[in-house]
C-alpha cells in the first residue's frame, strides 16, 4: 500500500480514473438479486470483507509512506466471483481510511493496484482454467489458487515500484539491486496462503467458490482407464 504523498496528484487522479469505471462495471454486474434473495451469499461477502480488512490490518508500515501486507484477493475473486471481489476490496478500503490507515486521495491507485490487479489476474486464470476443461481438482487448486496468487503479489509489487520510480518521491533503497532475492519471501507467502484457503474450501464447502465447477471436479464419471 502507498501513502499518498509519495505520489504525484497526477498519479493519484490516474488511480482513479481507473477504479472508478470498474466499480460502477462492477456495480452493475454484482448479482444482486441472488444476494438480497440468499442469506448464505450475504454471510460469505460480509465475513470475506471482514477476513480481508484484518488481513491488511497485519502489515508493516514503513516511515517512508509504504506498507506491505499480503493482498488475499486471489482467494477472495475464486469465493465471490469478480463484482462482489471488487465491491468487497472497496469496503476494506473504506473501513481502513475510516481507521486513518489509508489516505482517501490514494484509494484510486491502491485500489487499482491491490484490488483490480490481482482480481484481473485471478478471473483470467481462472477463465484459461474453465476453457481448458481440466478433470484433475489439483489444477484448479493450484493454477486457479497458487499461481493466481503468485503472480499477482509479483506483478503488483513490480508496478508499485515503477509507479514510485516515475513519480520520483520516493527514495529507492540501496539494496534494490538485491531486490530480485527478496521477491521470493512476497511472492511465496501470497501463494501458500490463497492455495490453502481455496483447498480448504473445496474440501470442505466446494459450494461456496462461485468458480467452481462441482459437476466436473467432483461428480465427473469414470473413464474405464481410470478404474482402481
Amino acid at each position: 500500500m502507498i501513502g499518498a504523498q509519495l505520489l504525484s496528484s497526477q498519479t493519484l487522479a490516474a488511480g482513479w480514473l481507473i477504479y472508478l469505471p470498474v466499480l460502477v462495471w462492477a456495480v452493475l454486474r454484482a448479482p444482486w438479486v441472488e444476494l438480497f434473495t440468499d442469506s448464505r451469499r450475504q454471510h460469505l461477502l460480509f465475513g470475506t470483507v471482514f477476513a480481508l480488512f484484518m488481513l491488511w490490518l497485519v502489515r508493516r508500515d514503513f516511515d517512508t509512506g509504504v506498507s506491505y501486507h499480503f493482498i488475499g484477493m486471489t482467494a477472495v475473486t475464486l469465493l465471490l466471483d469478480w463484482p462482489l471481489a471488487i465491491l468487497g476490496g472497496l469496503l476494506a478500503q473504506l473501513a481502513l481510511v475510516l481507521l486513518g490507515r489509508q489516505d482517501l486521495a490514494a484509494v484510486g491507485i491502491n485500489g487499482a493496484l491491490l484490488v483490480l490487479l490481482p482480481v484481473l489476474i485471478t478471473e483470467c486464470c481462472a477463465i484459461l482454467v474453465e476453457r481448458a476443461q481440466p478433470r484433475n481438482l489439483f489444477v484448479y487448486i493450484f493454477c486457479s489458487g497458487f499461481l493466481a496468487a503468485a503472480l499477482s503479489a509479483l506483478i503488483c509489487l513490480l508496478v508499485g515500484l515503477g509507479l514510485l520510480w516515475h513519480d520520483g518521491l520516493f527514495a529507492m533503497p540501496y539494496w534494490l539491486e538485491d531486490f530480485i532475492g527478496y521477491l521470493w519471501l512476497i511472492i511465496f507467502p501470497e501463494a501458500f496462503i490463497n492455495g490453502m484457503v481455496i483447498s480448504a474450501l473445496v474440501v470442505f464447502s466446494p459450494e461456496w467458490l462461485e468458480t467452481f465447477n462441482r459437476t466436473r471436479y467432483l461428480s465427473a464419471p469414470w473413464n474405464d482407464d481410470d478404474k482402481p
